[in-house]
């Protein structure tokens, strides 16, 4: 079974085509330069259109959960510096 159906590619295909004239704008309105950009594009506004595509992968809540843990951690490995240096003081 196919992924992605042919009106997918014909857009993906498109895309290419502006993204190597230089007439391609990303969101924010800046020309687009990467491949791997142009390809998310074309496949967006194939979704749009309402062409055979998966939907996209969502990682926000699993990165969210990370960043949290991440700044817990330097929070904590603060708090044992300055608790160090104050010892060290004494």
């Amino acid at each position: 079974m196919a992924r992605y159906g042919k009106s997918a590619s014909k857009n993906v295909e498109s895309t290419m085509r502006r993204r190597k004239r230089g007439t391609l704008k990303s969101g924010s309105g800046r020309t687009v330069k990467s491949r791997k950009q142009a390809i998310a594009i074309g496949l967006n506004e194939a979704r749009e259109k309402g062409a055979k595509v998966p939907s996209r992968k969502s990682s926000r809540k699993s990165s969210r959960k990370t960043t949290a843990r991440k700044t817990t951690a330097r929070k904590a490995t603060a708090r044992k510096t300055t608790a160090r240096k104050a010892a060290k003081k004494r």
